[in-house]
């Protein structure tokens, strides 16, 4: 286990020849990080123009589903379940209960905790952006085959 402030491991030996093959190979074009940014891109167009009517962001989106799925939730424990930090998480809770979507309440067992609960307006939002949901996931897999978009969605899940 590292300690808090341990020095870095060593970088290997250079290797200038391979270095040089390498800056003379290297594509940004052909990593996995532009890739998936690109990729993440085109989803997130396809979100906003099929979901265009709601004005809810794809995390905004992800937080009303987990509140439909689970019903009263921690606000912390949602942030955890749709992978985002506690500081983002406080602002898209703020701004979804500004917009009536959801209601905060303490937690009766805990009353540090902030449980979020879909409103009755939350409810009939997210139902609405559920059914559009395939359509999202359609059109960005849509250059694919179904054996290839299956097969990408099981080898991003595992990067996840």
């Amino acid at each position: 286990m590292n300690a808090p402030h341990a020095k870095p491991a060593p970088l290997p030996d250079p290797d200038p020849e391979a270095d040089a093959e390498a800056f003379r190979t290297y594509r940004v074009e052909d990593q996995i990080g532009y890739l998936i940014r690109r990729a993440h891109q085109r989803a997130s167009a396809i979100f906003e123009g099929v979901m265009r009517d709601f004005s809810v962001t794809p995390v905004q989106f992800a937080v009303m589903c987990k509140l439909h799925d689970l019903g009263a939730t921690s606000q912390n424990q949602v942030g955890r379940l749709v992978g985002v930090d506690p500081a983002t998480m406080f602002g898209v809770a703020r701004r979804l209960a500004a917009r009536g979507f959801v209601r905060t309440t303490a937690d009766a067992a805990d009353a540090r905790l902030v449980l979020l609960a879909l409103t009755d307006e939350g409810f009939r939002v997210i139902e609405a952006m559920k059914g559009r949901g395939p359509e999202v996931t359609a059109r960005t897999l849509a250059p694919l085959s179904p054996a290839e978009a299956d097969e990408l969605v099981r080898l991003i899940a595992r990067l996840g």
